[in-house]
């Protein structure tokens, strides 16, 4: 297989196609090489051989767990990265993650608002990288436990966190109970294995 290198924005260097292979149409673009601008991205400085691993920046690591076992009777857990300072809802919608089980539809869900709490989820860990309760967190759910939230009024930390969150998905239709101290520890090693 061939490799591919990336510069330091993540982005495959430009190649120039050579006039040789083009036949021009009205589909193809001409490119000519006394137009283009060649910028130095990253220089690597003689003295030091070796490169140094970039700094990671600041994270949250979140853990979801479905509501519904997966068919060896263990919990379906997915891992995923997030900057803070975001709604818990935007991640779990831009991450793929699913927060409205039943009430995925249009028309049964608010998009967000903090109106309908149809997308309620229990903390399990992390309570402290998340924002307080909102007053709409708390009309909607007084008689509901104390870790859950509304994901849409709640925010995951602020640009700098770093931590862990433990998210139960729909807890209201949750049929199982699961240890998550000894789940995450053993979801993790075999993720971190598996890159």
């Amino acid at each position: 297989m061939g490799s591919l290198q990336l510069n330091s924005y993540g982005l495959a260097p430009f190649q120039v196609p050579s006039n040789k292979s083009l036949k021009p149409s009205r589909h193809t673009l001409s490119f000519s090489p006394s137009r283009l601008k060649i910028r130095a991205v990253s220089t690597v400085p003689e003295s030091s051989s070796e490169a140094k691993e970039p700094e990671e920046p600041p994270c949250v690591h979140l853990a979801f767990v479905h509501s519904v076992l997966l068919p060896d009777g263990t919990p379906d857990v997915h891992f995923r990265n997030a900057p803070g300072g975001q709604k818990l809802r935007d991640i779990m919608m831009d991450t793929n993650i699913e927060l409205y089980g039943p009430y995925s539809r249009a028309l049964l869900n608010c998009g967000g608002g903090g109106t309908c709490a149809t997308c309620m989820v229990e903390v399990i860990e992390g309570k402290e990288l998340l924002s307080p309760r909102t007053d709409n967190e708390k009309e909607k759910l007084k008689k509901k436990p104390k870790n859950w939230r509304l994901a849409c009024q709640t925010t995951v930390g602020n640009p700098d966190s770093r931590g862990l969150v433990v998210i139960q998905q729909l807890p209201e239709w949750k049929a199982h109970e699961w240890n998550y101290e000894k789940l995450l520890f053993s979801e993790m090693l075999s993720e971190i294995q598996s890159d």
